[in-house]
């Protein structure tokens, strides 16, 4: 097989990678695990991450709530008195999810901070809880404390900034279109309807503008690729207000694993009718998770969806959901704890999960910067062979290939003088197999993920 890299057409330019600090980043106390786990997230050594997403939670604690798994509570810096029906601000809490943040920030790599949640507080909810209305498909959010809602969520915002975070974007709601609530909850979320949705960035932008605060909004965080997702653009843009501040629209790339033509729709559709605005796809991870944290199909998945997303669906970053999820331990003896890190709840015990290293063979070789490039490649029908191709600042050309089928010859085109093969396999990761002078033909072998650096 042959792979044109003379011949190649610029894409978009990447704006990097990033993950999520929601329900783990509290947890983590121990300094030495801290130090430790920021470093292999945004560390040089790691997969240098440089996009942090905060979660500003809606304050979900056993008094009112019905979330039973504590890593899906969130601590509010809002104390509210449900008797006395007043709240004040209590800006030490959520210290250990502030001190995680700050100690990733140090790193020097992250220049994207974003803050975002789930759920309004939960005194400003229908229900009295963060965890979605008692109907499904219902907001939980009454009109009334709209822009309560905004107060409290930029308040907190500011406060981070004043104390010295520095908030790029903020990104007030999570995947509309879920049912968020009824008989069985899980975590904390809130139901909009489009115009519903609308109406609460609006509000968000006026005060946005009326506070001159040095933020943008981020949204609004879609839950899937297609569904709403062209509906709730066509609403964002209609409203002149929200577009004097919306500079990312954000989405999630669940629940398409195995249709990368959706990802050429989406882009047709959306991104390239809308050069005026940026497209991040701001949460992934294998879902339903049929992959262990053992499995190297778990990293096989995270590269394949990670390039598609790039290449194919327009996305001018990428972020995975949560940087840390709880032991998932099956029947099986496996566990399916769905992040790139896993950890008992008090951290007592973690490692790090194989798809990590499908993460890594992009991360840390595509700085950002870096233009995504069309190398005329597209998988077949079995979508089990795939290769991506971007050019860095330094004019390095990386190709990253995904193989989770057999063996097979490659044939790379190309005018270039060196060349280095990174591989990974369920035997070793992120090995240089190759380091010296440009050669056009090599094996890939099967079930492996290579990323090759090229340079002229």
């Amino acid at each position: 097989m042959k792979i044109d890299l003379k011949n190649t057409k610029n894409l978009q330019e990447l704006k990097g990678f990033g993950t999520s600090a929601c329900w783990w980043s509290h947890y983590l106390k121990d300094d030495k695990a801290q130090d430790e786990i920021c470093e292999l997230l945004y560390g040089d050594t790691g997969l240098k991450l440089n996009i942090y997403r905060y979660n500003i939670g809606g304050g979900t604690d056993m008094d009112n709530n019905r979330v039973q798994n504590p890593w899906r509570r969130t601590e509010s810096m809002y104390v509210y008195d449900r008797e006395k029906e007043e709240g004040y601000w209590d800006f030490s809490l959520d210290k250990t999810a502030k001190d995680v943040m700050r100690k990733c920030l140090d790193l020097g790599n992250i220049d994207t901070l974003i803050v975002f949640a789930n759920s309004p507080h939960w005194s400003q909810t229908s229900t009295g809880q963060a965890s979605g209305s008692l109907m499904m498909h219902t907001c939980n959010l009454p009109k009334a404390n709209y822009r309560k809602f905004a107060d409290y969520f930029l308040t907190a915002t500011q406060r981070l900034i004043d104390e010295g975070f520095p908030v790029k974007y903020v990104s007030p709601i999570n995947e509309p279109q879920w049912k968020w609530g009824g008989s069985y909850v899980w975590q904390e979320g809130c139901h909009y309807e489009t115009e519903e949705m609308v109406e609460v960035m609006h509000i968000f932008a006026e005060e946005i503008l009326k506070r001159n605060m040095n933020v943008k909004l981020y949204g609004p965080e879609s839950g899937e690729m297609m569904g709403l997702t062209p509906e709730y653009l066509d609403a964002l843009i209609k409203d002149e207000t929200i577009m004097k501040v919306l500079d990312v629209f954000a989405y999630h790339s669940y629940h398409d694993d195995n249709n990368p033509k959706i990802r050429i729709d989406f882009k047709n559709q959306l991104v390239v009718p809308h050069p005026e605005l940026r497209f991040d796809m701001s949460e992934w991870c294998e879902l339903p998770n049929k992959s262990h944290t053992k499995n190297f199909k778990g990293a096989l998945i995270t590269a394949r969806i990670i390039g598609q997303d790039l290449i194919y669906a327009g996305a001018e970053s990428w972020t995975s959901w949560v940087a840390v999820n709880q032991f998932s331990i099956k029947e099986d003896g496996f566990d399916y704890s769905d992040a790139t890190l896993t950890a008992t709840d008090n951290f007592e015990e973690w490692y790090v999960a194989e798809r990590y290293y499908g993460f890594a063979h992009f991360s840390k070789y595509i700085p950002i910067g870096s233009v995504a490039l069309d190398n005329g490649f597209f998988p077949d029908e079995n979508n089990d062979f795939n290769v991506f191709s971007f050019l860095t600042p330094d004019n390095k050309t990386v190709t990253v290939i995904v193989n989770e089928g057999e063996e097979r010859e490659i044939s790379l085109c190309g005018d270039f003088n060196k060349m280095e093969i990174i591989e990974s396999t369920e035997e070793y990761k992120l090995k240089t197999i190759y380091d010296g002078e440009y050669k056009d033909s090599f094996t890939v072998k099967e079930n492996s993920i290579l990323t090759i650096i090229c340079e002229g």
